[in-house]
């Protein structure tokens, strides 16, 4: 399993292939697409991200140490960014997740075209990741 790091490389490689921020938007929504649909009986209360203005379900389930995400969102490019999200975070160790520095965010350019509205769902994605992972590495 590559680490983190390699993982967001990957997708700072992946970004670099386009310059124009529609491209790059176009590639959020591929991503978005791709994601495997979340299971109905995971689109609860409980599982929605607060702080988000599009409705984003995360879930987490703990596997031989490894934790893995899985989500789904109403917004496309929304969907793009927690497939990004999952993409470098899901398969990781609780320790891994909370120690990481996710820098692909700011170095694929994302906080600065997303709108304060997006920029603040990303933040709380973020943040309810590492939650479940601080959660999984206390048990």
């Amino acid at each position: 399993m590559p680490t983190i790091n390699e993982l967001q490389n990957e997708v700072i490689e992946q970004f670099a292939d386009f310059d124009d921020w529609m491209d790059r938007y176009q590639l959020l929504i591929d991503l978005g697409n791709d994601l495997e649909p979340l299971d109905e009986r995971y689109k609860t209360e409980q599982n929605l991200i607060d702080g988000c203005q599009s409705r984003v379900w995360l879930q987490c389930e703990e596997r031989e140490g490894k934790l893995w995400f899985s989500a789904d969102s109403d917004a496309l490019i929304v969907k793009g960014i927690i497939a990004l999200l999952i993409h470098v975070l899901s398969g990781q160790s609780a320790k891994d997740i909370l120690d990481s520095e996710l820098y692909f965010i700011e170095q694929i350019g994302l906080r600065e075209h997303l709108s304060p509205t997006r920029s603040n769902g990303l933040l709380a994605m973020v943040k309810q990741i590492k939650a479940y992972a601080l959660a999984y590495s206390v048990k």
